[in-house]
């Protein structure tokens, strides 16, 4: 999973890269396109490295148990118990990110809503509808 996560990092700053190219800023569609997948890979990125953290905050705590101070064993054994509950959790959330998006996800729908058969009833339950999906889509973005 490391290397997963080197190779993501890596096109990240590609990208980085790329958008401060002078040729890149000139062509429109170059520049869209790289801006998106740029803000596709952020908050991936932002993960990775709160994960990259929480591996090296892991590591100095273990070495302060080897310390000698009897205070400073207890708080970073307290550390250690606190970091070890939230490394799997982490791990969790940086897999979920890592599934590949549905390409559909970008596209546009048109949704149409009638009320039918039922009456009054039916046309409230379609604006309730309505609202519903409006919000979702404001949310959204």
């Amino acid at each position: 999973m490391l290397e997963k996560l080197q190779m993501i990092e890596g096109k990240y700053e590609e990208l980085n890269r790329l958008l401060s190219d002078p040729k890149v800023l000139s062509t429109p569609s170059d520049f869209q396109k790289y801006s998106r997948e740029h803000a596709e890979l952020q908050p991936i990125v932002e993960k990775i490295i709160g994960y990259r953290k929480l591996l090296d905050d892991l590591e100095s705590t273990e070495e302060l148990l080897g310390g000698g101070d009897a205070e400073i064993k207890e708080l970073a054994k307290a550390e250690l118990d606190d970091l070890k509950k939230r490394r799997p959790l982490l791990e969790d959330e940086l897999k979920l990110m890592l599934l590949p998006a549905d390409p559909r996800d970008a596209k546009s729908v048109i949704l149409e809503i009638r009320a039918g058969t039922g009456g009054e009833e039916a046309a409230l339950f379609g604006a309730n509808l309505l609202r519903m999906y409006t919000k979702y889509a404001e949310s959204k973005r």
